[in-house]
């Protein structure tokens, strides 16, 4: 790998040296049954291409079906529900409180709270991780964690200079204060202003940050189709076995039953070879086939303590062991939090890669999955933008997102978390192995990563 070509990275890291891992049983293996917190079950909608079957719906459409799905699924009485958490990024602002017109859509009582989180690729992440804040906090003891991403209809709004111009419209007080300012309206303010696919504070798209960070590590075109192909075989093999049971049937309004992600292709080397670069133009390597496509989707799952899903008649699926978030230098490490997020997650569990059988690692892009793959193995790396005294680890890419990944499910941005999450537990299950790792990147230098135990067999 070249290394020097990262020698350019900004990111200040604070030192501090990482202990040796142990594989000892961690200290949360002895908690009472009070205190841990378990996923019963989660669920999905066929995740779909954007413009497909759900393009004349609204966000809070996906979102009450997917409550609704988990509500049938779970046999969990709406009004058993304490409080109600989903993630969203790009909001209608018709239901900004995209969990609370969900709930209420899907026939929840009022009496039960909810509220939305938005952190950019993590915020369903950030919805379970919340939800868990607060039933260890005592507050609650059930909770809803889910997201919706419609990107089908995304705001489009006027003009900067003219919603000023209408604006004062409205605010003035004769009928030649309205003249002169209707008089004053040019062409040019009439251009509408699309959301911006850049990062504000660096101003780059994701897609650049991609490809730099794949040329950074010497991640090849061929790397990252060959990778993207194994995405897209996983997920199609997955779903002929019948292994995505978290997908739920959606009879769309005034449309047919979709039952199945939309997205999955499994094309060949040759034929992904003749796509031009997307983003960066001649020689990026990052494509439309080696890139997460638009999606719209929704996700819900329900977690509780253990004690009270014993205590209802659930048998859980897994246990909700430990999670941390990372953030790194967005201009130059925007896709790395994956790498930051692991090391410090196995170290404040005292476990090493070597524990951890089942690993969901959202795929943004390919090259940035290789590149976390090869930043974790790395002791140069750990040194020198870690702070670390040793690398975080190699990970076999057999354990990795066996079942398909973001870039053939598709990745509604606020929904894709639960997904992760559900996936790592019914892997658990269908593998009869212990732990399981999720973990993210996210706009912003943004990281997340999740500890999940499988819940035994009794």
């Amino acid at each position: 790998m070249a290394m020097n070509s990262l020698k350019s990275l900004s990111c200040r890291i604070a030192a501090h040296n990482a202990r040796g891992y142990s594989s000892s049983n961690p200290s949360f293996s002895k908690n009472p049954a009070s205190q841990n917190i378990v996923l019963v079950d989660g669920v999905r909608t066929p995740f779909l291409m954007a413009f497909t079957s759900y393009k004349n719906l609204m966000p809070h459409d996906l979102g009450r079906e997917a409550l609704l799905g988990l509500v049938k699924k779970t046999g969990i009485s709406p009004d058993q529900v304490d409080y109600l958490i989903m993630g969203s990024v790009i909001q209608e602002v018709k239901t900004a409180n995209i969990a609370r017109e969900s709930m209420l859509s899907a026939g929840f009582p009022a009496s039960v709270p909810a509220h939305s989180v938005t952190m950019a690729c993590i915020s369903s992440n950030q919805a379970i991780t919340s939800g868990v804040g607060l039933i260890r906090s005592g507050v609650c003891n059930t909770i809803i964690a889910g997201g919706v991403e419609f990107m089908s209809d995304v705001p489009i709004r006027l003009n900067r200079e003219l919603r000023k111009k209408l604006l004062n419209l409205n605010r003035a007080k004769s009928f030649g204060q309205r003249l002169s300012i209707i008089a004053s309206i040019r062409p040019k303010h009439l251009s509408p202003e699309l959301p911006s696919i850049s990062e504000f504070s660096t101003g780059e798209t994701m897609g650049k940050s991609g490809d730099r960070l794949a040329a950074a590590f010497n991640i090849s075109r061929l790397e990252q189709d060959e990778f993207a192909l194994r995405s897209h075989t996983n997920a199609f093999q997955a779903q002929e076995a019948g292994y995505l049971s978290d997908v739920l049937t959606f009879k769309v309004p005034g449309g047919d039953y979709v039952s199945k992600d939309n997205g999955i292709k499994v094309s060949s080397l040759e034929i992904m070879a003749k796509l031009k670069p997307a983003f960066i133009k001649p020689h990026g390597t990052v494509t439309a086939a080696n890139a997460s496509f638009l999606t719209d989707g929704a996700s819900a799952c329900l977690i509780m303590t253990e004690e009270k899903a014993l205590a209802a008649g659930y048998k859980p699926k897994a246990y909700l062991r430990d999670f941390v978030y990372a953030s790194q230098d967005p201009k130059d490490q925007l896709l790395l939090g994956p790498t930051y997020a692991t090391g410090k997650l196995l170290q404040k569990c005292g476990l090493s890669l070597k524990d951890i059988d089942v690993f969901e690692i959202h795929e943004a892009f390919a090259g940035q999955v290789l590149a976390n793959l090869k930043a974790m193995n790395s002791e140069t790396f750990a040194r020198d933008y870690m702070g670390r005294s040793e690398k975080v680890g190699e990970i076999p890419i057999e354990k990795i997102n066996t079942w398909g990944g973001s870039l053939s499910l598709g990745h509604p941005f606020g929904a894709t978390g639960v997904r992760l999450l559900t996936t790592t537990a019914n892997r658990l299950i269908h593998e009869q192995k212990r732990y399981g790792l999720l973990t993210a990147c996210a706009a912003g230098g943004l990281g997340h990563a999740m500890l999940v135990e499988r819940y035994p067999s009794k």
